[in-house]
């Protein structure tokens, strides 16, 4: 087994190569220990070459809402009101310790993700 460091995208393609060529190995071979250590090495790689910001607050409710067919009666059932939930949607009002609370507790949404800093005036660019 002859594994050096991914540093560049060729290495990365060399890589990925080798783990094709992989694929299948039984665990608890060298071929299936060298299997393992090339995916940990790729997936390093990719985190640090092509790193996947946590959403802003909004966006990731709206992907959980839209993901679970929610509606906003939903979201202003467990915030408050309606206009409560419009405001909030729509970047006009923060949310609060107490939305942020009933979102991480009913709807199991990461407190880390909702306690972000996001712009109220805009929608973020996608």
């Amino acid at each position: 087994m002859r594994i050096k460091p991914i540093k560049c995208d060729a290495d990365y393609d060399a890589a990925l190569a080798a783990i094709d060529l992989l694929m299948g190995a039984a665990p608890d071979t060298p071929e299936g220990d060298e299997l393992e250590v090339l995916v940990t090495l790729v997936e390093a790689y990719e985190a640090e070459r092509w790193p996947i910001e946590a959403p802003d607050p909004i966006s990731a409710i709206e992907h959980v809402m839209e993901a679970r067919g929610l509606q906003q009666r939903d979201l202003a059932a467990l915030i408050g009101s309606q206009p409560r939930a419009s405001e909030v949607l729509n970047r006009r009002r923060p949310l609060t310790l107490a939305m942020i609370r009933a979102l991480s507790g009913k709807w199991n949404l990461p407190a880390e993700v909702l306690v972000r800093e996001y712009d109220l005036t805009k929608a973020p660019a996608v």
